[in-house]
């Protein structure tokens, strides 16, 4: 993994496709084990999540239902603290066990919202897993059930992750270099 120029930044080796595959693998076992006979909903956060959620329900082999939201609320390196709902779920959620499948849980922001307009729903449950966390990040109070990594502040891309869309197909993940 050498340093990779994206637009007007550099990015260096952050996190290598091995550790995450074996990552991944692991949060899909405790995810299995904590959601099977419930049948669960798995809700896609896109654009991000995307190559996160392939790897990781691949590695689900349970009867489940998977369905997509597109969210938005970033622009370039920052959160634009606003929150614009892109495409909604096409399922219903009432009574059901959700998994929320989400890139990284940077601030929190956009997942409070999520949560929010979800149990407007009625599901039984929701459960978040996010490849990415930062903890130190967090502004709102809700629990991540299942992450890959605990990371720094600092800003990622690749493995689905982007640089204003840029970036989101490296299979490893990269951090800014300052």
């Amino acid at each position: 993994m050498d340093k990779i120029r994206i637009k007007d930044k550099t990015f260096r080796p952050y996190i290598s496709h091995e550790k995450i595959a074996e990552a991944v693998g692991a949060l899909a076992q405790r995810i299995h084990n904590d959601v099977e006979g419930k049948n669960p909903l798995f809700v896609v956060l896109l654009n991000g999540a995307f190559v996160f959620a392939s790897d990781l329900l691949r590695a689900i082999d349970m009867p489940c239902e998977i369905d997509f939201m597109r969210v938005k609320s970033y622009e370039g390196t920052q959160s634009t603290g606003k929150i614009r709902v892109i495409q909604d779920l096409q399922l219903d959620i009432a009574g059901r066990t959700v998994v929320l499948i989400e890139d990284i849980v940077d601030t929190g922001t956009t997942m409070n919202y999520l949560l929010q307009e979800l149990h407007s729903r009625n599901p039984k449950e929701i459960k978040i897993a996010a490849l990415l966390f930062k903890p130190e990040s967090l502004q709102y109070d809700f629990k991540v059930d299942y992450a890959a990594f605990e990371i720094p502040r600092d800003f990622i891309v690749g493995y689905g992750l982007d640089y204003d869309e840029q970036g989101r197909n490296l299979k490893e993940i990269y951090v800014i270099d300052k």
